[in-house]
């Protein structure tokens, strides 16, 4: 009896496994971009899981970047907000204070496969090793047999705020410009002593 309910159990959780479907993020790296950084990530839709027109996955609390400078794979749009876009099964932690950036799909279902890059340009030049901070993300999508919408959450690594460095032509840019406003300052206050004497 014992075996036969260890068996039972054993089938069961392999059913609710293969039923489950997720979109799941992955950080791929960084790479550098004149004086910028690009940051990539890459989606694996698992077995069982179509991504149909309205799917999405957000990731949270990524902070600024470069607008205008996404690329993602065909069908795919990007979208930031300071709140959302969240799955309505899923309740990840979001700063109000932090850009989300959220890819729809718009086109043919999509089955189970990897999907990258998606893309987006923060300025400036992030140090090596590249310093990440952990965040979450969410994503909604549709089991192939039922045609539900299934959401899932976890964990994303994204840029660590005020880490990147200007490029060293708009560093020495500010240096002299500092400079030049040091000597003007100095120029005006000798001229006023002159005035004075």
């Amino acid at each position: 009896m014992r075996k036969i309910f260890t068996l039972s159990l054993s089938v069961l959780w392999v059913a609710v496994l293969a039923a489950r479907a997720d979109i799941i993020p992955s950080f791929a790296g960084v790479t550098p971009s004149g004086g910028n950084t690009v940051w990539a990530y890459t989606i694996d839709i698992t077995s069982g899981q179509n991504v149909t027109t309205g799917d999405f996955f957000t990731i949270y609390d990524f902070g600024p970047f470069i607008a205008g400078t996404a690329v993602q794979p065909s069908g795919w749009t990007l979208s930031s907000s300071l709140v959302g876009v969240t799955p309505s099964q899923t309740l990840p932690t979001d700063d109000p204070t932090l850009l989300n950036l959220t890819w729809t799909y718009s086109g043919p279902t999509i089955v189970g496969v990897g999907l990258g890059p998606f893309e987006v340009t923060i300025a400036g030049v992030t140090p090596s090793p590249v310093p990440i901070r952990t965040s979450h993300f969410a994503a909604e999508a549709t089991q192939i047999n039922s045609g539900d919408k299934v959401d899932n959450v976890g964990q994303i690594s994204v840029p660590v705020l005020g880490t990147t460095v200007p490029e060293a032509s708009t560093f020495s840019l500010l240096v002299s410009a500092s400079g030049l406003m040091a000597v003007c300052w100095l120029v005006s206050r000798l001229r006023k002593r002159q005035l004075r004497g």
